[in-house]
C-alpha cells in the first residue's frame, strides 16, 4: 500500500467516526479530504486489510520458499496457482501426515498471491492451527458458519455485505485442519458462496462454492468430527469425504516427511524414520493385536512409565521433574504437558500439580443463571437453581470454580484476538491475579512472549445436553499441566505424557497423542488402564473406512 492509498484509507475510516456523530472532514478547516479516485477502492475495509501487504515483502518470501519446495510440493504448488491465474474453479484437498509441509505450502501460495496484489483467505478449523498461517482466522469466524448444523444451513453472510464483497473478490481461499470439521459446514459454505457469486454469473450458481478455488488440507488419520454419543457410522458420514461436494474435489497426496531432512545423524535419522512409520501405522490401523473385536497395539518398553502405587505421581516426576525449582523458567511449560483422553481425568492432574506449585491460590467463582430465551420452557424451573447450573461441567467450557496460582499454565477456551494470538487453545503463563483482570504471557503460537490481560467473558456452552441454556460468566480459562487429547490436536510439543488410566474410546485419539511429539525421546507413556490384556498394550480404534473414501475420481501420488 502506498503512502496516498494509506491515508485515503485513514481519511476515509475518520469520516465514518465523524459522520456517525453528525460531523465532516468538511466542517474542519485545513483537514485533508480523500483522494475521490481512490474512494471506491477503500470503500470495503475488509478487502484493505486482506491487502495490506508489503508486496517486495512477499515477493522476497515466496522466492525463498519456492526454493525449498519438493518436487511433490512442486506440483501442487503449480497446478492450484494455474487455477488462480487462468480464473478457473477448483476444489482441492491436500492430503498428508505432519512434517509433509502442508503448512510450508499454504505459505508458498499465498505469498505468491499476495506479491501480485491478490487475495488470499487463510482459515483453519482451530484457533491453534490458524494461528500457523499467514493471516489466518478460524473457519466459522471468517464464514459465519452456524454452531447448530443441518441439511439446508447457510452461513450469515448478506449478499450485499462487505464480508459477501471480499469473498467475491478473493482468489483463493485455503482451509487447514479440514477433517475435524462436520461436512454440514462445508455444505452451508457452498450453498452460500454459490448464492453470494451468482451475483458476478449465473452460471456460477451450478459450481462447487461458487467457482472459487477452494484448497482444503490435513489428515484423515486424526480426530474426525466431534458428535455427542454418536455411532461409529455417524462419524464416518460426517467426514467431509462423505460429502456430496467430494466427488468434486482433486486430492494431492503429501507422502515425504521434511522432518527427516533437518537431522543431521543418520542415526538419529533412522530413529525418526522407524518412529514416524510406527506412528503412521498406528494412525492407519495397520498394526496391532485383535482381541475380541478391539486392537491393542504394543508400546515399546523405552515409551512407557513404571507404575507404583501413585501413577498421577510418577507421570509428573517424569514430564514435569524439578517443578518448584523451574517456575521462574519461561520455557519450561512451554513444550510439555501431559494427555489424557477424558476432561475428569486431566482436571484431576492439574489439580494435584497445581497443589505442587508454591504461593497462594486464588479462586475466582462464576456467575451462572438461565439464558432469558429458555426462562419459560416447558420444564419445571423450580429444580433448577444456582447450585445445580454450578455443578454443570461441559467440554471445552470453564468450572464454576476456577483456582489458579502464579507461574501455573493455563489454556484460553475462547477465540479473543486471533490476529494478537489470543485463539482458543492458545496456552499461557499466569503471571498476575487480578480481581477482574488475569495477567498472563503467551507460550504457544506466533505471539510467544507477549504479555496479555484476559477478562471475565459471558459464556454459552453449545453441547450442555440440557433441555434449556445457560450463561455462565467466568474467565475463559482451564489449568493446562494437563489436557485432552482431542485439546490437544494442533499442538506440537517437545515432551509429552500420555497417561491413560483409561484407553482412548474414539477414531485417531491415540495418533494425534503419540504425534504431537517430533521426536522418540519426547514420548512417555503411562498405563494403567485395568481392562488392558498386557502390561504393554493399549487400546487404539481406527475407522479404516474412512480412508477407503479420500482418493475417488482425482488421485495425484507424486
Amino acid at each position: 500500500m502506498t503512502l496516498e492509498e494509506l491515508q485515503t484509507f485513514c481519511l476515509i475510516e475518520i469520516e465514518k467516526l465523524l459522520q456517525n456523530n453528525g460531523k465532516s472532514l468538511k466542517d474542519y478547516a485545513g483537514m485533508p479530504l480523500p483522494n475521490v479516485d481512490l474512494i471506491s477502492a477503500f470503500s470495503n475495509s475488509m478487502v484493505v486489510r486482506e491487502m495490506q501487504y508489503d508486496v517486495s515483502e512477499m515477493l522476497a518470501q515466496h522466492d525463498d520458499y519456492f526454493a525449498q519446495l519438493t518436487a511433490e510440493q512442486e506440483s501442487i504448488y503449480h497446478a492450484i496457482i494455474s487455477r488462480v491465474l487462468n480464473k478457473e474453479h477448483g476444489f482441492f484437498f491436500v492430503y498428508g501426515f505432519g512434517g509433509t509441509g502442508k503448512t510450508f505450502l499454504y505459505k508458498t501460495l499465498s505469498t505468491k498471491l499476495r506479491s501480485e496484489r491478490k487475495i488470499v483467505i487463510n482459515v483453519a478449523s482451530s484457533g491453534i492451527a490458524s494461528l500457523l498461517l499467514p493471516g489466518g482466522k478460524t473457519a466459522h469466524s471468517m464464514f459465519n458458519i452456524p454452531i447448530e448444523l443441518n441439511e439446508e444451513s447457510v452461513c450469515r453472510i448478506r449478499v450485499n455485505s462487505q464480508k459477501a464483497d471480499l469473498i467475491r473478490q478473493a482468489d483463493l481461499i485455503i482451509w487447514d485442519e479440514a477433517p475435524m470439521t462436520n461436512k454440514l459446514a462445508f455444505e452451508a459454505v457452498d450453498r452460500t458462496f454459490r448464492d453470494l457469486m451468482k451475483v458476478t454469473s449465473i452460471s456460477n450458481q451450478n459450481l462447487p462454492f461458487g467457482g472459487k478455488v477452494i484448497v482444503l488440507g490435513g489428515d484423515f488419520r486424526q480426530v474426525l468430527p466431534v458428535i455427542p454419543k454418536a455411532s461409529r457410522a455417524e462419524i464416518v458420514m460426517a467426514s467431509i469425504n462423505s460429502s456430496y461436494l467430494w466427488k468434486h474435489c482433486e486430492v494431492f497426496n503429501l507422502t515425504r516427511n521434511m522432518r527427516l531432512e533437518s537431522v543431521a545423524q543418520n542415526s538419529d535419522m533412522d530413529e525418526l524414520r522407524l518412529f514416524s512409520e510406527w506412528i503412521l501405522q498406528v494412525g492407519e490401523g495397520k498394526c496391532g493385536t485383535r482381541i475380541d473385536d478391539r486392537v491393542f497395539v504394543k508400546i515399546a518398553s523405552e515409551l512407557l512409565i513404571p507404575i507404583t502405587d501413585d501413577p498421577i505421581t510418577d507421570i509428573v516426576s517424569v514430564i514435569y521433574p524439578n517443578l518448584s525449582e523451574n517456575l521462574n523458567n519461561s520455557t519450561y511449560f512451554q513444550d510439555r504437558a501431559i494427555f489424557a483422553a477424558t476432561i475428569e481425568i486431566v482436571e484431576e492432574i492439574n489439580d494435584h500439580i497445581v497443589n505442587l506449585l508454591p504461593g497462594e491460590m486464588k479462586e475466582y467463582l462464576s456467575s451462572d443463571c438461565i439464558c432469558g430465551t429458555d426462562a419459560n420452557v416447558d420444564i419445571d424451573l423450580n429444580w433448577i437453581n444456582v447450585e445445580f447450573l454450578n455443578q454443570i461441567k461441559c467440554s471445552g467450557f470453564p468450572n464454576h470454580s476456577l483456582k489458579l496460582k502464579v507461574g501455573a499454565p493455563v489454556i484460553l477456551l475462547r477465540n479473543i484476538d486471533p490476529a494478537g494470538g489470543l485463539c482458543n487453545g492458545t496456552r499461557l503463563i499466569v503471571h498476575s491475579l487480578g480481581r477482574n483482570v488475569i495477567t498472563a504471557d503467551i507460550v504457544s503460537g506466533s505471539n510467544v512472549g507477549d504479555r496479555v490481560f484476559i477478562s471475565r467473558m459471558n459464556l454459552i456452552p453449545s453441547d450442555s445436553g440440557l433441555p434449556f441454556k445457560f450463561q455462565r460468566r467466568q474467565f475463559p480459562l482451564l489449568l493446562c499441566f494437563a489436557m485432552t487429547i482431542n485439546k490437544s490436536q494442533g499442538q506440537t510439543l517437545s515432551t509429552v505424557g500420555l497417561f491413560l488410566r483409561r484407553s482412548v474410546f474414539s477414531h485417531g485419539q491415540l495418533y494425534v497423542a503419540i504425534s504431537r511429539v517430533k521426536y522418540k525421546k519426547g514420548l512417555k507413556i503411562l498405563l494403567c488402564d485395568e481392562n488392558r490384556p498386557e502390561d504393554d498394550l493399549t487400546e487404539n480404534i481406527v475407522f479404516t473406512e474412512v480412508f477407503n473414501k479420500i482418493f475417488g475420481m482425482f488421485i495425484y501420488l507424486l
